[in-house]
């Protein structure tokens, strides 16, 4: 299933993640490990840019944290990023440069790439989300099924057994996410994919695609 491969939805330069992205083949391989991770990089982190604000939390000097969120290590506050008020940053979290934690956002086991906006009311629960990618407001990922059994990533005939169970969405660069829409457990979006307010994604959306349902998926014109 390569438009889930790593290589096809993320630019690795653009998250501090790279060094563990790039070891494996999909992105869901890497989220029982963001712990461990997070606690390695952080501690190599330059404190000419970081700060240690508590036990594993390094935030960039130049960060913008506002006083009534409320963060959780491990966790990764990148160059210029902002965190707004009421934000929940329960851990396990990478947040990139520029990226956007807005207000009353929740963020769990996730990570984010720079220039990530996650600005209003959203919850992202272990899934990644590429470079530049917008989730409107009320967007969140539905990261557990309501069965509780473990979580396989569909495209039409081909599934792919994550062995997780729990597992949010996959969101690959440039991708604009709807408010209001729910993101089922598992789905895949690739990259510079439109997906219309209100929607609830489920299974593997290709690249360059316009999701208006899941029975009306068109190309972009480029």
């Amino acid at each position: 299933m390569k438009e889930c491969e790593i290589k096809n939805l993320y630019n690795l330069e653009e998250t501090m993640a790279k060094a563990l992205l790039e070891k494996y083949t999909y992105p869901w391989e890497v989220l029982p490990i963001i712990n461990k991770f997070i606690i390695e990089l952080g501690n190599t982190l330059d404190t000419n840019i970081y700060e240690l604000k508590g036990e594993n939390i390094w935030i960039a000097k130049n960060a913008t944290i506002a006083a009534t969120s409320c963060i959780k290590g491990p966790t990764i506050i990148g160059e210029n990023a902002e965190v707004r008020h009421g934000a929940f940053i329960r851990g396990n979290a990478i947040v990139g440069n520029n990226a956007v934690v807005g207000n009353s956002t929740e963020i769990k086991n996730a990570i984010l790439f720079n220039n990530v906006q996650v600005p209003h009311y959203n919850y992202v629960g272990d899934s990644i989300i590429g470079y530049k990618s917008h989730m409107g407001a009320g967007a969140i990922t539905s990261n557990i099924k309501s069965d509780r059994k473990l979580i396989v990533v569909k495209n039409e005939e081909e599934k792919i057994e994550t062995g997780l169970k729990k597992l949010g969405a996959i969101i690959g660069d440039y991708v604009e996410i709807g408010c209001g829409t729910v993101l089922n457990p598992g789905c895949v979006i690739g990259r510079n994919t439109n997906i219309y307010p209100l929607s609830s994604v489920r299974g593997v959306i290709s690249e360059n695609s316009i999701y208006k349902n899941q029975n009306d998926v068109i190309n972009k014109i480029q």
